[in-house]
């Protein structure tokens, strides 16, 4: 019987949200709908993003060669539910659907507002 935690999935989920989007954080300890902040990096794997300003943690490094070590303040991801786009039109929080575009590709749209998101 094969241990369940060492199987791969096969292919990385299609998230909505990439790196560069704005996002809102809409729960946790960091909870603002005022606020878009970017998303730093996407883990597709892992359905994680690491946002701007958002879940820092402190880390402790040994000195190496080229840096000394300490502390250092790094943001720590979150998971991608708790994360919502931007909408391009109002700047407020949205879902996002996919669509094909003129070209024929999917495109990403916001169902609040419709418009098309780069």
């Amino acid at each position: 019987m094969a241990n369940n935690r060492n199987i791969q999935k096969r292919f990385a989920p299609k998230l909505k949200i990439k790196k560069g989007d704005r996002v809102f954080v809409i729960a946790g300890a960091y909870k603002n709908l005022d606020t878009a902040r970017e998303v730093l990096e996407v883990f597709p794997t892992k359905q994680r993003v690491i946002v701007d300003q958002v879940n820092i943690v402190k880390k402790h490094l040994k000195p190496t060669q080229d840096s000394e070590g300490g502390i250092q303040e790094v943001p720590a991801p979150i998971h991608i539910s708790n994360v919502m786009l931007a909408d391009p039109k109002t700047g407020e929080p949205t879902r996002v659907g996919r669509k094909k575009g003129d070209d024929g590709n999917l495109v990403r749209y916001s169902k609040k507002s419709g418009e098309i998101i780069k």
